[in-house]
């Protein structure tokens, strides 16, 4: 069972895309993923890459590795680069498979949702 989930929701008034994702993806559940990220990105009333995104992962399972492939080509699609990029995560092992999806520098990795929000917004 992949058990895959994730919700993408934004607020076009503080120009921010929240992203919660947890379970095991396959490639269809990444292409699902994908699909939804491009309706909702343009819906962000600012900018192109003018955004902010936050990302928990903290539910989210160690992956294959062709689906981190497909995460990382998501992730360095320009269309979907936001200006700063936070990461909530769970355990040190998933911590390090999320470092592996980008090496941009206006990225950091959290354990607390609050310090990611503070980081994104200061």
């Amino acid at each position: 069972m992949m058990n895959a989930h994730f919700s993408i929701t934004v607020d076009p008034t503080i120009h921010l895309l929240s992203i919660r994702m947890g379970g095991f993806f396959s490639q269809a559940d990444v292409g699902a993923f994908d699909a939804d990220l491009r309706q909702k990105v343009p819906t962000l009333n600012c900018g192109p890459n003018e955004h902010i995104t936050l990302v928990d992962v903290t539910e989210m399972r160690i992956q294959l590795q062709d689906i981190v492939a497909m995460f990382a080509k998501i992730v360095s699609t320009p269309q979907n680069r936001s200006k700063r990029l936070a990461f909530v995560t769970g355990s040190s092992l998933a911590r390090m498979q999320t470092r592996r999806l980008t090496d941009r520098p206006d990225v950091e990795f959290f354990t607390d949702l609050d310090a990611a929000r503070t980081w994104l917004f200061a």
